[in-house]
């Protein structure tokens, strides 16, 4: 098997949690085979001293789809 890994960033005013669901999710609506999703760093962003969102980073590894072997 091979795997690539590319880096997203996920945003959400809610919750960290959110944000890496956010991003998995949209991530997983175009590229097949996601396997894992592993948080790098997070980010609050604050505005007028308070905490408006969360940004996370996170590094998504999927399998790299073979159609010859399929």
């Amino acid at each position: 098997m091979v795997e690539k890994t590319i880096t997203l960033t996920g945003t959400s005013t809610n919750s960290i949690e959110d944000a890496v669901g956010l991003a998995v999710n949209r991530a997983a609506a175009t590229i097949k085979g996601v396997r894992q999703a592993e948080v790098s760093h997070i980010t609050a962003v604050v505005e007028d001293g308070a905490v408006s969102a969360w940004k996370v980073q996170l590094r998504l590894t999927f399998s790299v789809q073979d159609p010859l072997h399929e």
